[in-house]
């Protein structure tokens, strides 16, 4: 690898922790939002079939750049951004407890009131989406790991889908079982939410198959990898 594949190999990585660590965080600022993410009007367990938090939109983004990571970079490189995602998370806490406690001017567009109502909750949630994100992301990375080896580096898209299928699943299981043990979201909509989410999660993981594809396409091609080879040098 020249110098300059080197920088721009560097450049990407960042790039693409940076767009983790945003979805990331940014997943766990708004999931107290819910809306319908398809017009069938369906209930499973008193919950609309398609009913979903807002925070899930980001979400599937984190597991797209992990398993690009992955792929390119390798297994350790994946790793380093999932923990650097653990500790972006644990400041947002801080900062979001920090802010709770500064009492707010007579004068401010949002009072304490407000803000509690939006970001009250969001320590809690961001403990639990923290929690499940870990167990998630690091199954995630060593189910795909260990697809790719057997496969020796082809059939890509059974990697991505077997792996998110399966981390997507553990990661909306655990939240709402934390979630609900905080009392944040009663239990009577716990396997509702479940089925929804994991049914929205499975869908976007197969349509951001094509994107993966693309990508890795992209890098084999501009960085000289052959099927299965990832760049060690950076």
């Amino acid at each position: 690898m020249t110098t300059a594949q080197k920088s721009q190999a560097q450049l990407i990585f960042l790039i693409l922790a940076a767009l983790f660590i945003a979805s990331l965080v940014t997943s766990n600022l708004i999931f107290q939002k819910f809306f319908y993410w398809y017009p069938w009007d369906i209930e499973i367990f008193d919950v609309k079939l398609f009913e979903i938090s807002v925070g899930l939109l980001p979400y599937p983004i984190t597991f797209l750049i992990t398993d690009l990571l992955s792929e390119i970079y390798g297994r350790k490189k994946a790793n380093q951004v999932v923990v650097a995602g653990i500790f972006a998370s644990l400041f947002s806490l801080a900062i979001i407890y920090v802010s709770q406690k500064a009492p707010a001017t007579s004068w401010s567009k949002v009072n304490n009131d407000t803000f509690s109502l939006v970001f009250g909750a969001a320590p809690l949630a961001v403990l639990a989406s923290m929690l499940a994100y870990l167990f998630a992301q690091f199954i995630d990375i060593r189910i795909y790991h260990y697809w790719k080896n057997l496969t020796k580096g082809k059939h890509l898209w059974l990697r991505n889908n077997f792996s998110t299928f399966s981390s997507q699943f553990i990661d909306t299981l655990t939240v709402l079982i934390l979630l609900c043990n905080f009392e944040i979201i009663e239990w009577s909509k716990f396997w509702g939410l479940l089925i929804s989410g994991v049914l929205f999660k499975m869908l976007i993981a197969a349509l951001d198959t094509p994107l993966l594809y693309l990508f890795v396409y992209f890098f084999r091609k501009k960085f000289d990898l052959a099927t299965g080879e990832e760049l060690t040098e950076i």
